[in-house]
């Protein structure tokens, strides 16, 4: 009997697995470089005096007309050394501005209200978003920019992070595995998920949604926000897989900061639409399969385990070759235990607790 449940449950994994592969690889039309729009990049910081440096001088080598660019750094009330950091380091540079959010807007807190605070400052006609504890690419700006073709609201891109061992290795293929199904489900027109730290949007679209103080507070405002746009039906939501648009992370460093980071990830997500919720079932029940194997051993439930984590390199090898880093991929397995691991023990403790601290605040 549960080798019966365990192959119609890896069947449909299979086959959700398949459609995240097929949206994932969809190629967009991009405009020419002469008509690419004015950009605002934002930088929302709090206490990161260990990583804000390495944000600020890939941002500073950005490749992008001069003229249509610039940079704005907010420090969301560090408590650190962030601030002088950012003084320091943006001197003379005219692209880059700093700014202290010194309102709230409707009813925001947070990160979020530092967004809208840089938000209504900036010039460009595109926003685009990334953390403090990230290092872009030098195309990254021109790349994402180039998708925004008359009909595009948004266009997302891929992250990935430092893989230097097993385990910051496992949260970098995490990384591109759940890019990877926010990839193909938005390309599908079916958006179930985004990350805020390679993000983008028009300012213009951003004002239609009602801008983030119309918006229900989520601890993953980013989704929130594509959400928003999505359902103007006004403008097209996309996620190209494009290896000039990558950008790379800071890993968490120990146990408790990787589960907090998963546990606010969870709590945003019970906000997704219902597809979001079928999916992450089929993942669940999929990964507890796997983990029961050993007590309804038959080779049929082995074979399907196996069969599992077949699916799932399926996934992440076109990904990552398309990405170059077919490198982070001898990690494979130190993620499949990750991943099995989480996906059960979450929704456990979420039913338990749903308080989320993150940068000194607590939601």
């Amino acid at each position: 009997m549960f080798e019966i449940i365990f192959l119609i449950i890896i069947s449909g994994y299979f086959i959700l697995s398949v459609l995240f592969i097929i949206g994932a690889s969809k190629i967009f039309p991009r405009i020419s470089e002469d008509e690419l729009p004015s950009a605002t990049v934002i930088v929302a910081a709090r206490d990161e005096e260990n990583n804000i440096l390495r944000c600020l001088k890939s941002l500073d080598c950005l490749i992008y007309n001069e003229s249509k660019l610039e940079i704005i750094i907010v420090d969301d009330m560090s408590k650190d050394n962030t601030g002088r950091i950012i003084d320091e380091f943006i001197a003379g540079k005219a692209k880059f501005k700093k700014i202290v959010p010194k309102k709230e807007i409707g009813n925001l807190k947070g990160k979020t209200n530092a967004l809208a605070n840089a938000i209504e400052a900036a010039n460009g006609e595109i926003i685009l978003t990334t953390d403090a504890d990230c290092e872009v690419n030098p195309m990254w700006a021109k790349t994402i920019a180039s998708y925004y073709r008359k009909d595009v609201g948004v266009v997302n891109g891929f992250t990935t992070q430092q893989a230097l061992n097993g385990f910051s290795g496992m949260q970098a293929i995490d990384f591109i595995y759940l890019l990877t199904v926010a990839s193909g489900a938005i390309n599908l027109n079916k958006p179930v998920s985004c990350i805020g730290n390679n993000m983008s949007y028009r300012k213009s679209a951003y004002i239609e949604a009602g801008g983030y103080e119309s918006l229900q507070f989520s601890v993953t405002e980013d989704f929130n926000l594509l959400k928003a746009i999505h359902k103007l039906n006004k403008y097209k939501v996309i996620f190209p897989l494009n290896k000039e648009s990558l950008i790379t992370s800071i890993p968490c460093n120990n146990i408790k900061s990787l589960f907090d980071q998963k546990k606010r990830w969870a709590v945003g997500g019970f906000d997704v639409p219902l597809r979001g919720a079928f999916i992450m079932g089929f993942a669940f029940a999929a990964n507890l399969c796997v983990l029961l194997t050993p007590l309804f051993f038959t080779y049929g439930c082995l074979y399907l385990a196996v069969f599992k984590l077949t699916i799932d390199y399926f996934v992440l090898y076109p990904v990552h070759k398309q990405l170059e880093i077919k490198k982070n991929l001898r990690y494979f397995l130190n993620f499949e235990i990750y991943y099995i691991l989480y996906v059960i023990a979450l929704p456990i403790s979420l039913a338990f607790n749903r308080k989320v601290a993150w940068k000194g605040r607590k939601y």
